[in-house]
């Protein structure tokens, strides 16, 4: 069932990137929820839903974060499926305003993960229940899962690691062109191979950074949309999946649930792969981009590896993919899927300065959460 073109994003907002400088995970999202409402024009007062997934911040974080805005929510959600549980939250709430039940969502996220020291999103304390048969082996998590999926690939594609370096490289391109992005010297294939080894076969550089930060995104009707300060993102389909918890159960290491994300996004929107103008693909480490423009579509099964190298990704090649710099250069605060939809949008709007994609008309934004665990996709476009 179609729930778009009536819904768009109408605002955006970030703050604390790359480092919080004393704030809360709580005081960043209100701070880049003031921002988002902003952009479109609206206010606190405006707001009737409230999205949110935190690991650590509460175990209610959405009512946590409507109580600390003063807001009066009629519909709430904390749905929390990993990195992709924004793009996840972009299609309830779209759902939620076309079936009448809310009109103006607000979409939060923070973390201050780099500020405490800490990367365990969560996950320290006694192993319980299905992590009982992989965590006290000593899989190191997530870069093991990942590094178990790219060896995989290098298996049975011939994936090179130096394909793997390619997309830290070409990130770091778009890194370079972002004053919000915490790396942003030069970067070559050398230098990806040359850092220390992780987990075989992903170095340090095939590896998301650790940073601070919260954005926001807020989601209304057609009705409202045309009322505000900017042209509104239009949302023209979206789709989410996720097929196991631990790396153990999954079924194919090399074909994640992005291909059934995807699908359904795309058939929502009725526009194919080779449409779309800019990608802002999860980026978590260098094999989780080329899994997912396999499975998304944009090329076949083992051809990522030399899709990043022949097509670019980089600001000086012909498919232009996480414009930011991505998890990989720009910021990574735990979970990263909401500053996708914020590009996706500055794209779209012609907002995104030097690293502007010429004419873009349609972008995707696609999350990945956990061990490879869910994907969430979403198809944006601009009037």
């Amino acid at each position: 069932m179609s729930t778009s073109p009536g819904v768009a994003i109408v605002g955006v907002g970030q703050t604390g990137l790359p480092d919080a400088q004393g704030r809360t995970e709580l005081t960043l999202q209100a701070q880049a929820a003031v921002a988002a409402l902003a952009d479109a024009g609206l206010t606190t007062a405006d707001v009737d839903a409230i999205f949110t997934a935190s690991n650590d911040m509460s175990w209610i974080p959405s009512v946590l974060v409507a109580e600390y805005l003063g807001i009066d929510a009629k519909y709430s959600d904390s749905t929390n499926i990993g990195g992709s549980s924004f793009e996840a939250h972009v299609g309830h709430a779209a759902a939620a305003i076309n079936a009448g039940l809310c009109e103006v969502a607000l979409i939060t996220y923070g973390s201050t993960q780099r500020s405490r020291r800490s990367r365990t999103l969560g996950a320290s304390g006694p192993v319980r229940m299905t992590a009982q048969f992989q965590d006290p082996f000593g899989l190191p998590l997530p870069v093991g899962a990942y590094a178990l999926a790219a060896r995989r690939h290098m298996h049975l594609y011939g994936t090179t690691p130096e394909q793997l370096a390619q997309v830290a490289v070409d990130a770091r391109g778009w890194a370079q062109l972002n004053p919000l992005a915490k790396m942003r010297e030069p970067l070559s294939v050398a230098d990806v191979l040359a850092s220390p080894m992780i987990t075989d076969p992903l170095h340090l550089l095939d590896c998301c950074l650790v940073t601070d930060g919260a954005g926001a995104v807020v989601v209304t009707g057609a009705t409202v949309s045309r009322q505000l300060r900017k042209p509104p993102v239009w949302v023209l389909g979206h789709g989410t999946a996720h097929t196991h918890a631990t790396i153990g159960s999954m079924g194919h290491l090399t074909q994640p649930s992005s291909t059934d994300s995807g699908a359904r996004a795309f058939a929502m929107a009725g526009v194919t792969p080779a449409e779309i103008d800019v990608a802002e693909i999860y980026d978590s480490f260098t094999i989780t981009p080329i899994l997912s423009l396999e499975t998304l579509g944009f090329c076949g099964p083992g051809e990522g590896g030399p899709f990043v190298v022949d097509r670019g990704t980089g600001p000086a090649g012909g498919f232009p993919m996480n414009t930011t710099g991505g998890g990989l250069s720009f910021a990574h605060p735990g979970m990263f899927g909401i500053f996708l939809l914020i590009e996706a949008v500055a794209q779209l709007r012609g907002e995104a300065d030097a690293r502007q994609v010429a004419g873009a008309s349609l972008a995707l934004a696609h999350g990945t959460g956990g061990a490879l665990s869910s994907s969430a996709t979403v198809i944006l476009g601009r009037d």
